[in-house]
């Protein structure tokens, strides 16, 4: 095998959702009272819900620009790619970047919808909308090409009996996967060994879909202080979801339902031997007394059965993937945030997966990610149409441009600070401040 004859799935990717998003799916006061789209006077484009004002229209949706610009927040579609909000422009990056198929998670909503309609006072009118974004997701955006793009929808888990609702309404239209919040204590919900959850439990079994698990999406991702340079921050985003893990781990419905499945999106590989190791040491060590129990199974078996992990770029993970499992690992593109290696994927991955054998590269560019979100690119296309060579040679034709773009934007240090080291506190403060002009 060599780089051009990958096929490579994304799963972790994102979308900046279109002005125009709910028109065809509401119409009257629903669509009236739904998220609505903005735009100020100087161009900058935010979202408001029920009395609620979202900024950020992309967050860190900086893909194509110079590397000088990855810290920046965009404050308009304008001044992003096409391919963050046009499905269809989103396909040419893809093809240009050799990637055959990705799944998104939103942005207005945040990673699991919770950021905009879990948290909004009319919860009537939230579900109301909630699915219609799903609607939305699905029927149009997925529908621009349903062998590329994954479904991944959202639930209105504020309500369980709607919850179990939805699951089955979006598995009849074809959905495989949902994302959920990792803590959803954080969202005023019971913790996940709650018995609340037990009917969502059931009804994802039941219908065969996938659970993703983003960063960022209930647990936080720790930063040592607002002097903490943002490097520090960015280099331990991807282990933060071991919190998480950790936590659902120890589910007991993992035991009631052996073939519950479980993404951890933006996870990375590389800590995960260890994390496996202390998890079976810790069961072991301490079982007497925390009576916890895993079917007579060790931790790492049951994390190997129920969990897939992703990665953009881990060379150790790789290298050590007999201690991570070659049966349990993914790719993401993470398209359109800062991390992503757009357009040169192929380039970067190959040089990690080069000295594996074929049917390992296949696994973790394509088959497990297949296999765990039920998903099959080739019902529609042959392997030479949507493997790297396949994909950029029909980039080429399209004429598909890559040149790096500058096109400003919120920035972590103001206009004439002198250049130092940025830290956390100055991209959090660079987020507020965007807040603070759109409200006033």
């Amino acid at each position: 095998m060599q780089m051009d004859d990958m096929v490579i799935i994304s799963v972790d990717d994102h979308i900046c959702e279109p002005p125009d998003m709910f028109k065809r799916h509401l119409k009257g006061d629903d669509l009236v009272s739904a998220p609505q789209f903005h735009t100020t006077k100087s161009g900058a484009n935010f979202w408001t819900y029920q009395g609620k004002l979202m900024a950020s229209v992309g967050l860190n949706a900086v893909v194509g620009r110079v590397p000088e610009e990855y810290g920046m927040e965009p404050q308009s579609l304008d001044q992003m790619r096409k391919g963050c909000w046009d499905a269809k422009a989103r396909l040419e990056d893809m093809d240009i970047n050799g990637i055959a198929a990705s799944l998104n998670f939103g942005s207005i909503g945040g990673f699991d919808g919770s950021r905009c309609f879990h948290t909004a006072d009319d919860k009537a009118m939230a579900l109301i909308h909630l699915r219609a974004y799903n609607d939305w997701h699905i029927q149009d955006w997925c529908a621009t090409d349903p062998a590329r793009f994954i479904a991944c929808a959202i639930l209105p888990t504020w309500d369980m009996p709607a919850t179990v609702e939805e699951i089955k309404r979006v598995a009849a239209m074809g959905c495989t996967s949902v994302t959920l919040t990792e803590n959803p204590t954080k969202i005023g919900l019971p913790s996940i060994h709650s018995e609340y959850w037990e009917p969502m439990y059931k009804a994802l079994v039941d219908n065969d879909i996938t659970i993703c698990l983003h960063i960022g999406s209930g647990n936080p991702q720790p930063h040592a202080s607002d002097d903490t340079p943002i490097e520090a921050w960015i280099s331990t985003m991807p282990m933060s979801i071991v919190v998480g893990a950790a936590d659902w781990l120890q589910l007991e419905a993992l035991q009631r339902y052996p073939d519950m499945r479980i993404f951890l999106s933006e996870s990375g590989i590389g800590w995960i031997p260890y994390f496996l190791e202390r998890s079976d040491y810790a069961h072991w060590r301490h079982k007497a007394w925390t009576n916890s129990g895993f079917g007579g199974a060790r931790p790492s078996e049951v994390f190997r059965k129920h969990f897939m992990t992703c990665f953009i770029d881990d060379a150790f993970g790789l290298k050590n993937l007999e201690d991570v499992g070659e049966d349990m690992v993914a790719y993401e593109c993470d398209y359109p945030h800062s991390d992503t290696l757009w357009p040169e994927v192929p380039e970067y991955l190959w040089q990690s997966v080069k000295d594996l054998s074929a049917t390992q590269v296949d696994k973790i560019t394509h088959l497990n990610a297949m296999r765990w979100l039920r998903f099959d690119p080739f019902s529609r296309y042959q392997r030479e149409e949507i493997n790297v060579a396949g994909l950029r040679a029909r980039a080429a034709a399209a004429g598909v441009d890559t040149t790096p773009i500058s096109t400003g934007g919120s920035a972590p240090l103001a206009e004439g600070d002198a250049k130092r080291r940025v830290t956390s506190g100055d991209v959090m403060q660079m987020m507020q401040r965007q807040a603070e002009l759109l409200e006033a």
